[in-house]
Order: C-alpha cells, then structure tokens, then sequence
C-alpha cells in the first residue's frame, strides 16, 4: 500500500494510492449496462432458465451474435469488479480498519469476479458455431450460466458489500445511510440463493445487482483517501 503526503490545513494529510474507485465502480455498472441492452438490441430479451426449452432452445440457435455480445461485456465487467474489490480492501487495510470484515469483502468480490467471468465463458462457448444449434448442449451450459453469473456471483457481491459496508460504516468512515443500504443489498443478494429451490426468488438478483451498482459508486465516492499524519 504506497501512500503520498500532501498538506491540508498546515498538517501532512496521509494518501492511499491506487484506482480511484468511483470510476472502477462506474465502469464495472457500465459495462454490465451495456452488454444487457446490446443483446436485447441484437436479439430480444435473453430467455429464462426457468422458460420452457423449445423457446429458449430456438433462441440460441437463432441469435449467437448476441449471446457473443453479451459474454464480452459481461466478462469485461468482472475485470473492474476485481479491481474495485483489491483496492477497496487495501484502502481499508490502510486507514487501519485491520479487521475480518476487510479479508470477507475481499474473498466476496474476488469470488463473485470469477464467477461473472465463468459465466461469461460459458455463454461465450454457447454462441459458437456447431454449439448452439445442439439443445443437448446448450441447455446446460445456459443453466450453467444462469447460476454462475446469477445466484453464485450475486451471493459472493453480497459478502463484498456486507464486509466493506460493516467496516467503513460502523468507524464512521462512511454515513450511516450508506452501510444500512449495504446491509440491505447483502440480505437481498443472500436470499437470491433461495432461486435454487424457489424460482420465484429470481427477482432478488436485479434488485441486489442494480442496487449494488449505487452502493459501489457511492462508497467510491464517500470512502476516505487518507487521514492526518501519523
């Protein structure tokens, strides 16, 4: 952890030096954003795992290019995920804050980071010729991807968000408002687990995923650099 020291209000103010995380976090809800509107651009709504497999099974043999678009973005978005996760836990770890709670955001964003990625993947090999037009094949690579990027990554985003929330808020080094709306999005992104045995629960993936979006751009935004000299 590399800090720089610059004078505010005559005392030597002690810097964190890395990514600046309200950008990393803008980048990461963007490229999320856009890869979900280009497929839908492309191809129309991406179909449900849960929808009958006619449907989806025609879906995939008629639009690979927007099931490419979309592994592309999707697998550029868990590098930024990454990224924000390393270095909200080292700023953390600077400030002083050498707690659990630090090395439990870490594991979380860096486990939801490569489950994003192995969702991706397995979307990318579901576009390629000679794969999607075989429904033996691309039936479990899709459900593959659904519980990879959707209940596995959203539950591992939700220990990233309960972690950093807990340590940034209860300090004080962030408002209040920002750790209860953390502990919210982890209860909401733990619950989404329930999609495994209870369909219905599905929508609590956008609304933990979206939701995180603001919480990750507002503690980039809230979290400390530095504190006074020491």
């Amino acid at each position: 952890m590399e800090s720089t020291i610059e004078p505010v209000g005559g005392r030597a103010e002690v810097l964190h030096r890395g990514p600046p995380l309200i950008v990393v976090a803008a980048v990461h809800a963007a490229l999320v954003i856009v890869g979900l509107v280009i497929s839908a651009a492309m191809g129309g709504a991406f179909p449900s795992p849960f929808a009958p497999r006619g449907p989806s099974d025609a879906w995939f043999a008629a639009q690979a290019p927007a099931v490419r678009a979309l592994a592309f973005f999707q697998l550029g978005a868990a590098i930024p995920l990454a990224v924000f996760t390393a270095t909200v836990a080292s700023r953390l770890l600077f400030l002083g804050m050498r707690v659990a709670g630090v090395h439990i955001a870490l594991a979380g964003g860096l486990l939801a980071s490569v489950f994003q990625a192995a969702a991706a993947c397995s979307l990318w090999v579901i576009s390629q010729p000679g794969v999607s037009e075989i429904p033996a094949v691309t039936r479990p690579l899709h459900l593959l991807s659904f519980a990879t990027g959707g209940p596995a990554c959203i539950a591992s985003f939700g220990l990233l968000v309960a972690g950093a929330s807990a340590v940034a808020g209860l300090p004080g080094l962030v408002p209040r408002w920002l750790m209860y709306f953390g502990f919210a999005i982890a209860a909401a992104a733990e619950l989404s687990v329930l999609t495994f045995v209870v369909p219905f629960a599905a929508w609590l993936l956008p609304l933990a995923r979206f939701a995180g979006f603001a919480w990750m751009i507002c503690l980039g935004a809230l979290l400390p650099k530095g504190s006074p000299g020491r």
